[in-house]
């Protein structure tokens, strides 16, 4: 299924970065905004206890599934918000790594974040996003 999303790339900024620097949707497309995804499973317990890839992989999991709910999937985000609750470097970098994997090619603007804390016990990644979708 084609995306509404386009990304929007600018040869004046740095290569460096891994993801499109934005990105649009037609007027006409519907915009979903996702609640912060948690690596949490359907009975409340926090998966992947100390394990930045796990959790996250479970994040974008739980992701898939909201999208899905409202009519949309992966290649429809247009933007994500990765938190993770760390001042390590290394850590961030982890979680990174899985979110890179799971968006391949579809290389959504993204900010990711270094935080103090989280919700839930035991939580290390939270994903926000935003999709669009024409119907």
């Amino acid at each position: 299924m084609p995306t509404a999303v386009t990304f929007i790339r600018s040869s004046t900024l740095a290569a460096r970065a891994e993801y499109a620097y934005a990105a649009t949707a037609p007027t006409n497309a519907r915009l979903i905004f996702l609640a912060g995804s948690c690596p949490i499973d359907a009975d409340g317990t926090t998966v992947g206890v100390g394990d930045y890839a796990t959790q996250t992989q479970k994040c974008l999991g739980n992701m898939r599934e909201a999208l899905a709910a409202a009519g949309a999937e992966i290649t429809d985000v247009i933007s994500t918000r990765v938190l993770v609750a760390s001042t390590r470097q290394a850590d961030l970098v982890a979680a990174w790594e899985v979110v890179r994997e799971a968006f391949g090619a579809h290389d959504v603007p993204s900010t990711l974040l270094g935080v103090t804390v989280l919700g839930y016990d035991d939580q290390l990644v939270e994903i926000e996003a935003v999709a669009a979708v024409v119907d």
